[in-house]
C-alpha cells in the first residue's frame, strides 16, 4: 500500500531539516533527535515508582532507569528489559519513557531501561557490554526489584533491537536464561548489511533512514570495517542459535530494515523458535516512538502490551 498520510506528513517534517543528523556533531544530533521525538510522543503517564541506578562492572558503569506500575496486583512482578534505538549514537531512555511507563502500567510489570553508553565516545562493544551487564544485573537482583525471576522478557527498537537480539542469543546459548518473550521492533540485526536484503534498496530513497545515515552510524560505532563476523553487532549472522525464546517482531513497510526483521524471524523459526511477525503497512522506520502523531504507534504498543500480558500470565 502507499505511504500512510500520517507517515507522509512526519517524513516531510523529518526531511525538511536544514542539517541532517549525520552532518551534526554527535552531541548536537542527540539533542535534536530527542527533542524532535519528545515533542511528538505521548505525554508521560504517572507510574508507581521510578528509580535510577548505576551498575558497576569491569567494562565500566551503566545507568538504568526502573519503572514500577502504578498498581501492584502481584507480590512479585514480571520484568521487561527495554533497549532504546538511535543507531548506537543517539537516543535515550527519556525519548522512549512514555512507552516504558505505559507498558509498566498496562502490563503490570517492572520495566528496566538502560542508558547504555553511546558512540563515538564509546565504541563497539561498549553498548553490547552495557546491555549484557544490565541483563546479568537484573537476573541477580530480582528480589531487590520485587520481581519474578521466572518471568523476564526483553526487547528494543532498531539498534536497541540489535542489543536485545544479541544478548538473548548470548543468554540462551550459554544456558544462562531463556526469556519469556523477545520483542524486536524494526531490529537492526545485520550491522554491515551483508545479507543484501531487498528492503535495503529503500536506503537510496528519502525514507529518513538513508544509506548515508546508516554509514554514519557504522563509522561512529565501529570506525574500521570489520571483515570478521562478530555476532554481537550482527546477530543475524550467527551460526549458533539454540533454544530461542518466543519472539514478537514488528517492522514497517517503508523501512530499509523491514526485511532485516523478517529475515531474523525466519532464522529464529529455523532454530526452533515460535515467532510472531507483523509488518505495519504504510509506516516508516521510527514510527513506534511518535505516539502523539501516528495511530499505528498506538496499535504496535497495544500489540506489545498484549503479548507481554499473555506470556506473563502463564
Amino acid at each position: 500500500m502507499p505511504l500512510h498520510p500520517q507517515a507522509h506528513d512526519l517524513l516531510n517534517t523529518l526531511n525538511s531539516s536544514s542539517t541532517p543528523l549525520n552532518q551534526m556533531k554527535p552531541s548536537e544530533a542527540r539533542f535534536s533527535y530527542d527533542k524532535f521525538i519528545k515533542e511528538r510522543n505521548y505525554p508521560n503517564d504517572p507510574v508507581g515508582k521510578i528509580e535510577d541506578h548505576t551498575i558497576e562492572s569491569d567494562q565500566g558503569s551503566v545507568s538504568i532507569r526502573i519503572f514500577w506500575p502504578i498498581k501492584k496486583p502481584q507480590k512479585k512482578l514480571p520484568i521487561f528489559i527495554f533497549f532504546h534505538g538511535g543507531g548506537f549514537v543517539m537516543g535515550s531512555v527519556e525519548s522512549r519513557e512514555p512507552q516504558c511507563r505505559k507498558i509498566a502500567n498496562e502490563v503490570g510489570c517492572i520495566v528496566v531501561a538502560p542508558r547504555y553508553r553511546l558512540a563515538p565516545e564509546y565504541k563497539f562493544p561498549t553498548a553490547h557490554d552495557d546491555a549484557w551487564n544490565t541483563v546479568i544485573w537484573v537476573l541477580n537482583n530480582t528480589s531487590r526489584l520485587e520481581g519474578d525471576s521466572t518471568r523476564i522478557s526483553i526487547g528494543g527498537d532498531s539498534a536497541g533491537g540489535n542489543l536485545a537480539a544479541a544478548v538473548t542469543q548470548q543468554a540462551s546459548n550459554n544456558n544462562i536464561y531463556n526469556f519469556a518473550l523477545q520483542i524486536l521492533i524494526y531490529p537492526w540485526t545485520d550491522f554491515y548489511l551483508a545479507l543484501n536484503l531487498p528492503s535495503y534498496n529503500l536506503l537510496d530513497q528519502p525514507y529518513f533512514l538513508t544509506r548515508e545515515q546508516i554509514s554514519w552510524y557504522q563509522k561512529q560505532y565501529i570506525p574500521e570495517f570489520q571483515h570478521k563476523i562478530d555476532t554481537r553487532h550482527s546477530p543475524a549472522l550467527s551460526k549458533n542459535i539454540s533454544n530461542p525464546p518466543r519472539t514478537l517482531i514488528i517492522t514497517a513497510e517503508f523501512d530499509p530494515l523491514r526485511d532485516d526483521g523478517k529475515n531474523y524471524g525466519y532464522i529464529l523459526k529455523n532454530a526452533g523458535g515460535v515467532v510472531k511477525y507483523r509488518c505495519y503497512n504504510g509506516m516508516i522506520h521510527g514510527f513506534f516512538h511518535y505516539g502523539a502523531l501516528i495511530d499505528s504507534a498506538t496499535l504496535a504498543l497495544l500489540q506489545i502490551i498484549n503479548s507481554l500480558k499473555e506470556v506473563f500470565s502463564k
